[in-house]
């Protein structure tokens, strides 16, 4: 019988500790943590669930910067580094154009990260392309073996379970999707089904969901 389990809903953890650096992510990782980079303007591109959020909020504390959150004249009305956290969705062009501006008038640093690339989207304020084109491209690429193993280990640890048998990341990485939120749907589902059955991750635990 399937037990009844409470959705606790853990925050993942995203102080600069917590991000696991490897070939994937190693050159955003280093441009995003250089305290002596000024007046730059930076474009972190990443599939979703790639750590986007995490490096920005890292550089968010780095930089004593400001997030936007719907709080444009705040943001104008200060000379601090602005952080746009997945920009392109639910943009408003005029107002990235302004932020944009307002950085580059006062030597501001400022982070946009996107799940998509600019030639992607269809921009309407070419002004706005123009001056995001001349920013420095980062990329998070695609998880490697090595990433993926960590990255489990991490989720994992962030919900308090542990994997003991080290055959069974051999068993996943034969079998599992390589993409960031596959990873992630993976992670969701053995901590929801390990819970239910109160049973132990094994092999065919793992073979049951994947």
């Amino acid at each position: 019988m399937e037990q009844s389990i409470f959705n606790y809903n853990f925050k993942p953890k995203l102080n600069i500790d917590d991000f696991y650096v490897n070939a994937s992510n190693k050159t955003a990782y280093n441009f995003i943590i250089n305290k002596d980079i000024k007046n730059s303007k930076i474009l972190l591109i990443g599939s979703n669930k790639s750590g986007k959020t995490h490096l920005g909020r890292i550089w968010l504390s780095i930089h004593e910067a400001i997030l936007f959150d719907n709080n444009l004249q705040y943001l104008l009305n200060n000379k601090k580094n602005i952080l746009i956290d997945n920009f392109l969705h639910n943009i408003n062009e005029e107002h990235i154009f302004h932020i944009v501006n307002h950085c580059n008038l006062n030597n501001l640093n400022i982070l946009l990260t996107s799940n998509i690339n600019l030639s992607a989207y269809n921009f309407k304020l070419l002004d706005l392309l123009s001056r995001l084109k001349t920013f420095s491209l980062l990329k998070i690429n695609l998880p490697d073996d090595e990433l993926i193993i960590n990255l489990i280990i991490k989720l994992l640890h962030d919900k308090q379970v542990i994997i003991n048998n080290l055959e069974i990341f051999q068993y996943i990485l034969k079998r599992i999707n390589r993409s960031y939120e596959e990873i992630y749907l993976f992670v969701e589902k053995v901590d929801k089904l390990s819970l239910e059955q109160k049973r132990e991750l094994t092999i065919p635990l793992i073979r049951d969901l994947i």
